[in-house]
């Protein structure tokens, strides 16, 4: 008891010994002593799921309303949630709150969503302050003339998630392949600025202009010039003039004088020169942060902010590949793509989860990120800029196009504000402005790219389409498959006249309706499936894309993003998305460390995917990125090696580092005459990975026995939960032996209970099966800071039973204060899910067209070249 007492103080310091991440909001960084401020609205929104007549008026009882905190996705969800499981309609949103006269008194004030999915309707005081159609993009609000300082104030909004064409992605949710669920499900907060400000790009709707816009020019290891352009409003009564001040790091300052009109709006633009700058790479991802300071004549600051900004400069070459600050990359441009959703919350996720995302995706030596099909939270924008990941921006949209005037009005209006949001982010490469496997009209592929190169009137400012796809002419890229992942390619050697990129490879799926294949693989079928699908992924034994034949690619063909990163979950097939390299927990499979391996730039790793169980295989297949590998068997008698292959990372040559299979190198029967002679620790697999013949790597696999313990972890790795009222906590409890070997084969349940600052996000999270020896659940903390206290134990009765794990860990003050009514926060329970629609409500002939949809799916899918 002593000795599981220091392990969770240890914990617990360490959980509270780390910093604080810091994430953006509403697009920028505070900066200490400047008059703008921003605060949290998260926390005690009051929620209906419904219509409810009149809910828009200030009057409106709302009392027996539940109470939840944003980010907020409608519903907890079951682990899977495919088919349409989720709930599909009307819901309502009423925040109570009051604003201090002397704090705000004077101030322009700006609510702004993050994101609200489907169609909105925002009430300020019982008027309109807004409407918005499209659920992945900024609704900001000017409310000054709506609030009333020193005394109650109610927003309310209302959220429809329902099918609707009139608006991307359009097509009816039955038939996409991914799920956008619902809901305030990203970040709200509420900006106070003086009445001379810094405007924001995404209220001015000016091309190329509104708030910050930073370019590069003569980027290199010795000098790089910094483009800057601030726009500036003034609503005071008064002429204004002064200093606007660019701090780019110590001694590196550029000071423009600026003059306003009352009424007045302008654009001042300068250059910074900045001497042996710090470049942004994805392996070293430096970031500058820069203090944009605003200060009249007299010299007081009367606006600024912090961004964080990345010197960087990069060009697709269809001789040379991918140049970045100046030199040849120096290997392909690997990674997956990314859909938003995680188990249980849907796409609700808290920035610690989408920063815990990047972390984890980094960790698999990963270098690029799709955004599919969407622009994605910006807290996961900061992360990819911080940790170092190229991003490829996306428009919503797939499989679908509207002829009506409107449907394309807003494809373009999602493109710009895409654009306006994320303009600055230094991991940003490609823009994919057309919709994603659709049949629009060939000027809608000119106008969209035209639309990039107004919106960005610099370079680089790449533009990338499907080569199939009509208008693909007119974009700066192609995305394709390699002539040498599959005969039938679109383009033979000598067609080749732009950089290519294939946008998803690896899914290997049968018909596009029955969804088999041997890439989509649960982590709890064992190891002969995982190994299957991570063999897909690197070189499987017939022609398909995969990692080894991008790596046989010449240096026009720069890459490639996996289909994909993790499980999720889909509108139009009852089966999650399986072919994941993690789980839709973000726990990992043996695909996880086959990318690892291909990483030989990263830390050196080798892992022996086998856990000699019974039904373990006798040939062991080993994933590393070190140039020798040596396998002891489990006898510990015999010794196989294998050297890695020296091959050309840019192309040509195939993957770095191919698959390991040492034959028979496992025998059960072995296991068994060593356990019959009490020998169990001679039973083992033990891998060692050298460089330059020095021991650098080594991973010791035994098998499990007797499951006689609950082991607790707390997978948060480097965010420390924040006591805001929606940050999310995953907690894995492992079943193990006594050695603390995880027990992969059993079907226990494991039973969660939480004390203190932080609750189960559901009761339905609290009694979890355990998958691959694992049982994973989340927590939410709440907007006290304090201590969280933890047990887990198997959900069996009986003097055997394993014994219960217990650990605490504290949550800290979040960086910005929350603005809410204190007796509002009332924390309810929400239930599982709301079954409005279920298969057996549909009739005969919605039951027909529906399956006719459906064919029209696997159709567009064949089309756009899937099958490769």
């Amino acid at each position: 008891m002593k000795r599981l007492t220091l392990i969770i103080v240890i914990l617990a310091f360490a959980l509270s010994a780390r910093a604080q991440i810091e994430f953006s909001t509403a697009g920028f960084f505070p900066l200490e002593g400047s008059p703008r401020t921003v605060e949290s609205m998260n926390p005690a929104w009051r929620f209906h799921k419904g219509a409810a007549e009149g809910a828009h008026k200030v009057d409106y009882n709302d009392r027996g309303w539940e109470v939840v905190n944003l980010p907020d996705g409608l519903e907890i969800l079951p682990a899977e949630a495919s088919g349409n499981a989720n709930y599909r309609g009307q819901a309502w949103y009423r925040k109570h709150f009051t604003l201090s006269k002397q704090k705000f008194e004077g101030k322009r004030l700006v609510l702004y969503f993050e994101a609200i999915m489907g169609k909105s309707k925002i009430w300020v005081n019982g008027e309109l302050a807004g409407e918005h159609y499209g659920g992945f993009l900024p609704i900001p609000l000017d409310i000054t003339n709506l609030v009333k300082l020193g005394e109650k104030n109610v927003i309310a909004v209302w959220a429809d998630n329902a099918d609707d064409p009139m608006y991307p992605p359009g097509k009816p949710q039955g038939v996409l392949d991914f799920c956008y669920f619902g809901g305030i499900y990203r970040d709200c907060w509420l900006i106070a600025t003086p009445k001379t400000y810094i405007t924001d790009a995404n209220m001015m709707g000016k091309v190329a202009g509104g708030g910050l816009l930073v370019s590069y020019a003569g980027v290199s290891d010795e000098q790089a010039t910094v483009n800057l352009s601030l726009n500036l409003t003034n609503e005071t009564a008064k002429n204004e003039s002064g200093t606007i001040e660019f701090e780019l790091a110590k001694g590196v300052a550029k000071f423009v004088k600026f003059d306003l009109k009352k009424g007045e709006n302008k654009t001042f633009s300068t250059s910074v020169v900045v001497n042996n700058p710090r470049l942004w790479s994805p392996d070293e991802p430096n970031l500058y942060d820069m203090k944009v300071v605003v200060k009249d004549a007299r010299g007081k600051v009367i606006d600024g902010y912090r961004k964080k900004i990345g010197v960087r400069t990069f060009e697709f070459n269809i001789d040379k590949g991918f140049i970045l600050n100046g030199k040849e990359y120096p290997r392909k441009l690997l990674g997956a793509n990314r859909h938003q959703d995680f188990a249980l919350v849907g796409n609700a996720l808290s920035n610690n989860l989408h920063w815990r995302d990047v972390e984890k995706l980094k960790g698999a030596g990963m270098d690029i990120i799709r955004n599919a099909h969407y622009p994605q939270d910006p807290a996961f924008m900061d992360a990819c800029d911080a940790l170092g990941m190229f991003v490829i921006e996306n428009t919503p949209g797939w499989q679908f196009w509207n002829a009506e005037p409107i449907f394309a009005q807003r494809v373009y209006d999602d493109i710009r504000q895409m654009v306006r949001r994320d303009r600055n982010n230094p991991s940003v490469i490609m823009w994919e402005p057309i919709l994603n496997e659709t049949w629009y009209p060939d000027d809608f592929a000119q106008n969209v790219h035209n639309i990039i190169k107004e919106e960005m009137p610099y370079a680089p400012n790449y533009t990338v389409s499907d080569s199939e796809a009509r208008g693909s002419q007119h974009l700066d890229m192609f995305f394709s498959h390699p002539k040498t992942g599959n005969p039938n390619s679109a383009f033979k050697e000598e067609e080749v006249h732009k950089v290519m990129f294939t946008r998803e490879f690896g899914d290997n799926v049968d018909d596009w309706n029955s969804h088999n294949s041997p890439s989509r693989v649960a982590v709890q079928w064992g190891e002969i499936p995982q190994i299957i699908q991570a063999q897909g992924y690197a070189k499987p034994s017939y022609p398909y894309t995969s990692i080894d034949a991008l790596y046989r690619t010449e240096r026009y063909h720069v890459g490639g993003t996996l289909w994909h990163s993790f499980d999720h979950q889909r509108g139009y097939h009852p089966d999650p998305f399986y072919g994941g390299i993690m789980t839709a927990f973000r726990r990992p499979k043996f695909s996880y460390y086959m990318f690892q391996s291909q990483a030989l730039h990263r830390e050196p790793m080798v892992f022996i995917a086998n856990i000699m169980s019974p039904f373990s295989p006798e040939d062991v297949t080993v994933y590393s990125n070190c140039e020798q590998v040596r396998l002891y068997t489990q006898t510990g008698d015999t010794i196989r090696y294998y050297n890695r292959p020296k091959r050309d990372l840019l192309g040509g040559e195939g993957m770095p580092a191919p698959v390991i299979a040492f034959s028979k190198a496992f025998n059960v029967m072995n296991d068994k005459a060593l356990t019959r002679a009490r020998k169990h620790n001679q039973s083992f697999l033990l891998a060692e990975g050298y460089n330059d013949g020095k021991l650098v790597a080594t991973h010791r696999v035994t098998p499990s026995r007797r499951p006689t313990q609950v082991k607790l972890l707390v997978d948060t790795l480097s965010a420390v939960p924040v006591a805001d009222g929606g940050d999310l906590v995953v907690l894995v409890a492992q079943v193990t032996d006594d050695n603390g070997v995880v027990k992969r084969l059993n079907n226990f349940y494991i039973d969660f209970e939480v004390e203190g600052e932080a609750t189960l996000v559901s009761d339905e999270a609290a009694v979890v099966p355990v998958l691959w020896g694992e049982a994973v659940t989340i927590l939410r903390t709440t907007t006290t800071p304090g201590k969280v206290k933890v047990k887990a134990s198997v959900y069996l009765e009986g003097d055997n039973k394993p014994k219960t794990a217990e650990l605490q860990f504290e949550t800290v003050t979040p960086l910005q204060s929350m603005i809410y009514d204190k007796a509002e926060e009332v924390v309810v329970g929400k239930t599982l899910i709301n079954k409005r629609l279920s298969n057996s409500a549909l009739t005969p002939s919605q039951r027909e067209e529906l399956e006719r949809r459906l064919k029209e799916v696997e159709r567009q899918q064949d089309e756009f070249g899937e099958k490769r």
